[in-house]
């Protein structure tokens, strides 16, 4: 099989790689990149703790061969905070008691930051679908939905 060439930005940066067509986004971002806060679940795209934002909207990226990578640009949870401060979103979600163990918490907030990009006053029903490709086994979704609603307050404040 023969390598090949993708390029993507990644967090701001631009990437230029050279590998093989068979592996995925979230192989590359974790093994090649060292971004590991994208995290490797069920790769069956059905847990969302791989998921990152493509072009803004939430993909699991363990279903992502990289050749579907290129051109695209994607954040990962290394990419949210600005300047050493925390997203109003990751901020929500501690001050709301929405982290328990953690690995979930990043597709979560993710996931949060698009649904609040396009709507930022969403309802319950508007919440749990934007979330429902992220499963949590730690908690109940009560302080997740409360941390949304809490990043969408403090997100409508700032603006």
């Amino acid at each position: 099989m023969e390598k090949i060439k993708i390029n993507f930005t990644i967090n701001g940066k631009d990437k230029k790689i050279e590998t093989f067509p068979n592996r995925t986004l979230l192989s590359i971002l974790r093994e090649d990149l060292g971004l590991t806060g994208v995290k490797n679940g069920c790769e069956e795209g059905e847990c969302g703790a791989c998921t990152v934002l493509m072009d803004g909207s939430p993909v699991n990226s363990c279903m992502v061969f990289i050749g579907q990578a290129d051109g695209h640009d994607f954040v990962t949870i290394e990419g949210v905070s600005k300047d050493g401060q925390m997203h109003p979103v990751q901020q929500a979600y501690i001050n709301n008691g929405a982290v328990q163990c953690g690995f979930c918490t990043p597709g979560f907030v993710l996931s949060t930051i698009a649904l609040l990009e396009r709507n930022s006053n969403p309802t319950d029903d508007e919440i749990k679908v934007a979330l429902s490709g992220n499963l949590c086994r730690c908690t109940g979704y009560t302080k997740i939905i409360k941390a949304v609603k809490s990043a969408a307050k403090e997100i409508q404040n700032e603006e």
